[in-house]
């Protein structure tokens, strides 16, 4: 028996003076400008989000014109069509972020007068950018992740107590894109395909560190302006994709807003910072290949080009089977935990 399709949550977006996203005029049609308005009750007021990643109002979509990605980008109703600059992730910290911009709804000027324009801008965490709005219908779990505790518990069942569900799904704001783009079917591949490869890195999500203490010493790069101000030998590979590499550990920590060249440990003693730096590679590393492991499975180029960007040098192209076949493995059981086909080119 098929399970039942969840329902789309509906109800109003409110921000700024406790305000309301309001589609200028009630107007369904296309291009019509979407502002902030005194709350009125209408239905030029009333959103759905149906989990989709799309956020709905008059039976269309709100949408970045022309596909902008650059700040001062409006927004607008449209007719639904799949596309990025439809895509949106309501975050826990109540910001509503489009991916593919990697900016958040804000509203123009900070100005709370009615008819106020819409627009995204770059991330700020100011009140012009904070709303309260309907929770997904989608297919998520209660921690706003597609993988539930209890199926990572089944994916991990031998799992240091040193990786947390709390501090992954804690970790997962750093990223709002990941596993929140696409269909309900993209957002559980790549959370299972992001969930193989750890679990190839780290023998299942049992070691923390790398087992081969005799590497430690050389992950120091002396070219670099900034040297190793840890030590020679303290830029091994440690959490859930192994970072390694004083330059690695520098990118990661300017990324992420945290010192990680000075205090490299961080990454083997806070759970939260070793699943941001996993999301990190996951979401800017193309490594050996030519798109980021997030950018393959959002668009669908297959599990094999997540290989390629984080061991592609080493193991595709028939370098190593035995080490791709292992990732595959585990994809495609993850996969089957939650219920998706893991589609195709799982193979490098």
């Amino acid at each position: 028996m098929a399970a039942p399709t969840a329902a789309a949550a509906d109800g109003q977006i409110k921000g700024l003076g406790g305000k309301c996203v309001d589609v200028a005029g009630a107007s369904s049609t296309n291009g019509t400008a979407v502002q902030i308005y005194d709350c009125n009750g209408t239905s030029a007021q009333l959103w759905s989000n149906p989990g989709d990643g799309t956020l709905r109002a008059l039976g269309k979509c709100l949408d970045v014109v022309e596909h902008g990605t650059a700040d001062g980008a409006s927004v607008q109703l449209w007719d639904c069509t799949g596309g990025a600059n439809q895509q949106w992730v309501v975050t826990a910290a109540r910001d509503i972020v489009n991916p593919a911009a990697d900016k958040c709804l804000d509203v123009r000027g900070n100005d709370p007068a009615n008819a106020t324009r819409l627009q995204i801008w770059t991330c700020t965490g100011n009140p012009n950018q904070k709303w309260t709005a309907p929770a997904s219908g989608g297919g998520t779990t209660p921690s706003g992740f597609v993988v539930s505790e209890a199926q990572f518990n089944q994916m991990f069942p031998n799992r240091n107590s040193f990786y947390t569900y709390s501090g992954l799904v804690q970790a997962l704001s750093s990223y709002p894109g990941f596993a929140k783009t696409g269909s309900d079917t993209v957002r559980k591949q790549e959370a299972a395909a992001f969930l193989a490869n750890v679990n190839h890195e780290t023998g299942g999500l049992v070691h923390v560190v790398e087992q081969n203490t005799a590497n430690y010493p050389h992950y120091c790069d002396l070219s670099q302006s900034y040297g190793c101000p840890a030590g020679q030998a303290a830029y091994y590979g440690r959490g859930p994709i192994q970072l390694s590499w004083n330059f690695n550990y520098k990118a990661a920590g300017d990324a992420l807003g945290i010192d990680l060249l000075h205090n490299p440990r961080l990454v083997e003693t806070d759970a939260a910072v070793a699943w941001r730096t996993g999301l990190w590679f996951w979401n800017t590393s193309t490594g050996a290949g030519t798109m980021t492991p997030h950018n393959a499975m959002v668009n669908q180029a297959g599990f094999g080009q997540t290989i390629r960007a984080i061991n592609g040098s080493l193991e595709c192209d028939g370098k190593n089977p035995a080490q791709v076949q292992s990732r595959v493995s585990a994809y495609q059981k993850f996969t089957g935990i939650l219920g998706v086909a893991p589609g195709s080119n799982l193979y490098c």
